[in-house]
């Protein structure tokens, strides 16, 4: 078995989901158990300054073996799992020379993953498939790329003579709640640029992604015997689903693609008394996620007129930006990559994140920094599945970039 899968299926093993709901950082202390075995690990693999902080950042470093002053490079993975499905207890299994038909996941439950529901499939005929025994997600993202960059440090290690500069390695928590450089010592890191391991099919190569916010959405009601409330009650409830109603159906996630953005309702409760809902907004245009913010605000706005002053407050907090702004202007970065993908046989697709990565942030404080496939698809799911030859093609385009990083100018 090869190295990057073997670690893979240890690391799915270890239950890392962050939660939303969390006052602490990192949000679960259960992160920093991967973060101590990782540390173990990379202590035994003879890194340098390894380390887990109070914060529960896990880095290192790969001493460069080139006389040439190069520059500093950066791999970072992201610990911590989604908390939308369990983590816990997860069994991986290996579905190999998969037939192209469906795999049972579970035959209690007629867990089935399907061609028919992720056509994409079709095109992995032969290959292993990674998937999970259909009760958790397999946590691809992002403990493959934590496998993928150590298994190209160990490949490293082994073949002396392929020249390389520094390498510094960081795996962050709380990723998946949205904070996860929010303590992030870029400074400390050292590195003049980096990539995150985080994508998804093979091929994909990331540097632009949406800008975000969340909308915490509270409306404030009044309570009356509904025998008697002609013209007096005002229900909290009835009117945030007035409000939900004038954003436009269609930018919603299950209709957008590609570079459309969307709102979308994360969770809603309430009552006649008080109402609240939480959203997030998100699109690749800075000016039409700008419009996308005035249309929530003049919403509320007109749910005020009609109801009254402060019957429905609007907070709106930005997330990250696209970082392709930040980005760009480096173009040996995305030239160093995309050559790296050629080399080890990978076409690559640049396609925008519909989503954030903690490159996007990164990118903002002084660290550009686009994202690298793993092989992982349907991630935050029971149907989450890996495919290994895809994450073994990873593996060589980190060797492949780190090899060419040492040709560029320090």
């Amino acid at each position: 078995m090869k190295p990057v899968i073997e670690r893979f299926l240890r690391y799915v093993k270890v239950d890392t989901a962050s939660d939303s709901n969390s006052t602490t950082y990192p949000s679960t202390e259960k992160q920093k158990d991967l973060g101590r075995l990782l540390v173990e690990e990379m202590q035994a693999m003879g890194l340098e300054d390894v380390q887990m902080d109070s914060w529960g950042y896990v880095t290192g470093t790969l001493p460069g073996n080139t006389a040439r002053d190069v520059p500093v490079l950066g791999l970072l993975a992201h610990m911590d799992t989604s908390e939308a499905v369990s983590g816990k207890d997860v069994k991986p299994r290996l579905v190999e020379n998969y037939d192209g038909g469906d795999v049972l996941l579970n035959a209690e439950q007629n867990v089935v993953l399907s061609p028919a529901d992720f056509p994409e499939l079709a095109h992995k005929k032969g290959q292993t498939l990674i998937v999970t025994d259909g009760t958790t997600l397999l946590g691809g993202d992002n403990k493959a790329g934590i496998a993928a960059i150590l298994s190209a440090v160990q490949h490293l290690q082994e073949h002396p003579e392929i020249e390389h500069g520094k390498i510094r390695i960081g795996f962050t928590p709380d990723e998946e709640v949205g904070a996860g450089v929010a303590h992030f010592d870029v400074p400390a890191f050292g590195a003049k640029f980096a990539y995150t391991v985080d994508g998804g099919g093979e091929g994909e190569f990331e540097y632009e992604n949406f800008n975000a916010c969340t909308g915490k959405v509270k409306v404030n009601g009044r309570s009356v015997h509904p025998g008697m409330s002609k013209n007096t009650m005002v229900n909290a409830a009835t009117i945030l689903m007035q409000f939900h109603g004038l954003l436009p159906a269609a930018e919603k996630p299950e209709f957008t693609e590609g570079y459309e953005g969307f709102y979308h309702l994360v969770s809603m409760s309430g009552d006649c008394e008080l109402a609240q809902a939480t959203y997030i907004v998100r699109d690749h245009s800075a000016e039409k996620f700008a419009k996308k913010k005035a249309f929530m605000r003049q919403a509320a706005e007109l749910i005020d007129a009609q109801y009254g002053q402060g019957t429905l407050e609007l907070d709106l907090i930005d997330s990250y930006m696209n970082m392709r702004s930040m980005v760009e202007p480096h173009p040996y970065i995305i030239e160093t990559a995309l050559k790296a993908y050629e080399m080890a046989g990978v076409e690559p697709r640049i396609i925008p994140v519909r989503g954030g990565t903690d490159g996007a942030r990164l990118s903002y404080m002084g660290l550009p920094c686009p994202n690298i496939f793993t092989g992982d698809y349907n991630a935050h799911g029971r149907f989450e599945y890996v495919v290994a030859e895809e994450l073994v093609k990873a593996v060589y385009v980190l060797v492949n970039v780190a090899q060419l990083t040492a040709e560029l100018p320090a």
